[in-house]
C-alpha cells in the first residue's frame, strides 16, 4: 500500500523521520547516513529544538 493511499504525504513523513533522528545524533552524520546536505540537516535540528550545535564533525583521534 502506498502512503498517499491512505492520506499521508510521504514528504511530511519524512521530514518528520528526519527530524527525529537528528535529536538522536548530530547533523552532519545524518546528513551523511542519509545522503541530504548538511544545511537541509541543520534546518531539521534546529525546528526540531536540537541542542548538537558544539559538535565537532571530522575525525578524533587521540
Amino acid at each position: 500500500m502506498d502512503l498517499r493511499e491512505i492520506g499521508v504525504p510521504p514528504q511530511r513523513g519524512r521530514t518528520s523521520a528526519i527530524r527525529q533522528l537528528v535529536l538522536q545524533a548530530p547533523a552532519p552524520v545524518i546528513a551523511r547516513a542519509l545522503g541530504c546536505h548538511d544545511k537541509t540537516a541543520t534546518r531539521l535540528v534546529t525546528e526540531a529544538g536540537g541542542t548538537w550545535s558544539r559538535y565537532a564533525p571530522g575525525v578524533h583521534q587521540r
